[in-house]
């Protein structure tokens, strides 16, 4: 595998439970998470507690009680529902907030050291018979039956993979993010819960990640274009708090008691074409990176690793293009959807005050079932065992048990 991120990490550690040798290959020094937080919702954190990991994300996290939705300016209570039990009863899992260092560490305690190589850039790939060899830029060559590209948005993989396109798209909005403390937040209204402030071009989200913190985003339009050679950019102290005039003052205080964030630019990749080249193939934001208004970014990396580590023990050498290109055909729909889904609701999170603004939250108040398709996502509906997988070999053509039992000899790098 090339990445040591959530997907990556995730991959591997479900191979090893399969009986699959897995080495990850990681460019940075350490592993060392970016960014704020993550919300893990049913579909991930199913399968996070089927790797036993379960009670470790329960004592590093917090369940939020609630989601509402509020007016930008007023207050005004839009919709509300409750998350916590009745949440766990209709998904079948927890919903939590958790900062990204401490999903991070969870997994990479799981994992060890063993079969971790850090300071491992990669610069080429090349097909020999042999294999796929990876060449990085201080290792000696490695060479793998299978490599998974989860090096995220900026995939070197994807470029091998694709050919070099498709470049992000950047969507016209920009957010700023931060970690507030919630005794610093004299005005806020249920810590504990995730609340959408919505208002004319802009909105805010805000969950809690520990019992004294709350992660933030702040999302605004522009600039148009986006003028930088960079996604994130330092702006002038106060640029994030003057963009809020005029908000209620929850909204006010929540911006105002961090430090201002850079501006970071909300950049999704079109839907690819292909995930696959041989036998190398893609992961999470490597493949389908989205925008964050669904909460699914992380999600998708541990839905896809479900699949793909499901697909690969149950195959042998001889039919590992078929696997691979199985897994690109069952996901590629799934990510599709979400991707345009998290695209569509950077627009109407920030519907201008109005009749637009008026009929989305009338919309809300059915929004638990809207998100069924999302948060109640089984993998195990497509890859248990002894159930059979959509776009399978036809049955002369499927691995037989005694070739199942080879699939430990496979060398993958994810």
């Amino acid at each position: 595998m090339v990445g040591a991120g959530i997907g990556g990490l995730t991959l591997g550690l479900l191979l090893r439970k399969h009986g699959v040798e897995a080495r990850i290959y990681e460019q940075a020094s350490e592993l060392r998470e970016v960014g704020a937080a993550v919300a893990l919702a049913a579909n991930g954190t199913r399968v996070l507690r089927r790797l036993g990991l379960g009670d470790q994300l329960k004592e590093s996290s917090v369940e939020p009680t609630d989601v509402v939705y509020r007016r930008w300016a007023s207050g005004e209570l839009i919709a509300s529902f409750p998350m916590g039990p009745t949440y766990n009863t209709r998904y079948g899992a927890e919903f939590f907030g958790i900062h990204r260092v401490n999903l991070q560490r969870i997994l990479a305690d799981s994992w060890g050291r063993d079969g971790l190589h850090l300071n491992s850039r990669l610069q080429d790939l090349e097909e020999r018979e042999d294999g796929i060899r990876l060449h990085f830029a201080e290792r000696a060559p490695v060479v793998a039956d299978v490599v998974v590209g989860a090096d995220g948005v900026r995939s070197a993989v994807r470029n091998w993979v694709t050919g070099g396109g498709p470049a992000p798209t950047y969507s016209g909005a920009s957010g700023f993010r931060g970690l507030a403390q919630v005794s610093t937040l004299s005005e806020m209204p249920d810590p504990m819960t995730i609340q959408f402030w919505l208002g004319p071009g802009a909105y805010v989200i805000h969950y809690p990640i520990s019992e004294s913190t709350i992660n933030f985003l702040a999302v605004l339009p522009g600039p148009t274009p986006w003028p930088f050679s960079t996604w994130m950019t330092e702006e002038p102290s106060g640029t994030a708090l003057a963009a809020f005039e005029g908000w209620h003052p929850v909204v006010r205080e929540m911006v105002a008691s961090v430090e201002q964030s850079p501006r970071w630019a909300l950049f999704s990749l079109p839907p690819l074409q292909r995930w696959t080249r041989g036998h190398t193939v893609l992961l999470g934001d490597a493949a389908h990176a989205m925008l964050p208004h669904q909460g699914q970014g992380a999600n998708q990396a541990i839905e896809d690793a479900a699949v793909l580590a499901a697909l690969l023990a149950d195959t042998d050498r001889s039919e590992l293009g078929d696997a691979l290109r199985r897994y690109e055909m069952l996901r590629r729909p799934r990510t599709r959807q979400l991707q345009r889904s998290s695209w569509d609701n950077s627009e109407i999170l920030r519907l201008p005050d109005g009749p637009d603004a008026e009929s989305r939250d009338r919309k809300l108040s059915t929004l638990p079932d809207q998100l069924d398709w999302i948060h109640g996502y089984d993998i195990d509906d497509l890859v248990a065992p002894g159930r059979s997988l959509p776009f399978s070999p036809s049955p002369e053509h499927r691995t037989s048990q005694t070739r199942r039992g080879s699939a430990s000899s496979l060398s993958v790098l994810s």
